[in-house]
């Protein structure tokens, strides 16, 4: 789609923020208004939109994209939206741990295991390891805490809450960046260690060097999304 308007500016209305193109308020790919919980990010959005040249790109736009995911989808299914971001943590990525090399077993336990460490402190959630890809199953009163801990979250932050959460395999590490215990930064390298030892060991090929960027730049993202709604300080 070739860029339309002339003007970008962001304005509070009604006690909530939009950006306007032009003077008009930017509607969501469902036509919903986009209406966003603070200035700073209705401000990021609209430099999103600026930042346009004669085609928009809306690849471009991470920001807008998880505002309108969180209008157009959360808010209409808020439940299932709940219930897949809950789904990971009874196979999440931490809980599942390599029988060999050991230097890879080693890393794995470095990393991982001061994630099991926050989560049973900050959420009371003890959940259980094994060594190999056989599914373990997690106390379902253990399951049930996180859910809630899910459940809690507005609208706005259950989209980059979900984006970071399938990005990273895991609940746990999700739930540690939503806390600001981690960084965008630390939750990739944790979440994507496996990934790094295999590169190390066999070299990485353009495929795989480019999704993991893209992966990056994505949960980045969905983080500043998050520290532009206030939720993470």
């Amino acid at each position: 789609m070739k860029r339309f308007y002339k003007k970008v500016t962001a304005e509070e209305e009604g006690g909530a923020y939009s950006v306007l193109l032009d003077g008009r308020v930017i509607k969501t790919p469902a036509k919903a208004p986009l209406r966003l919980p603070t200035y700073a990010l209705a401000n990021a959005i609209a430099e999103e939109w600026d930042a346009q040249e004669a085609e928009i790109d809306p690849s471009s736009m991470p920001l807008m994209q998880a505002a309108a995911t969180a209008i157009d989808r959360v808010m209409t299914q808020r439940e299932k939206v709940i219930e897949e971001i809950s789904n990971f943590g009874g196979t999440d990525l931490v809980c599942y741990r390599a029988t060999y090399p050991q230097s890879l077993v080693e890393r794995q336990k470095a990393a991982w295991d001061p994630m099991l460490d926050w989560v049973k402190a900050r959420h009371n959630v003890s959940l259980k390891t094994c060594h190999g890809i056989m599914h373990i199953q997690q106390p379902e009163d253990d399951l049930a805490r996180m859910r809630g801990v899910v459940a809690a979250q507005n609208d706005m932050t259950l989209a980059p809450l979900h984006n970071i959460t399938s990005l990273c395999g895991s609940l746990v590490i999700a739930l540690a960046v939503l806390d600001g215990h981690i960084t965008a930064e630390e939750a990739f390298e944790i979440s994507e260690l496996d990934e790094t030892h295999v590169m190390e060991f066999w070299g990485a090929d353009a495929e795989a060097v480019n999704r993991r960027n893209k992966n990056k730049e994505s949960l980045a993202a969905s983080v500043r999304f998050l520290q532009l709604s206030g939720i993470i300080t």
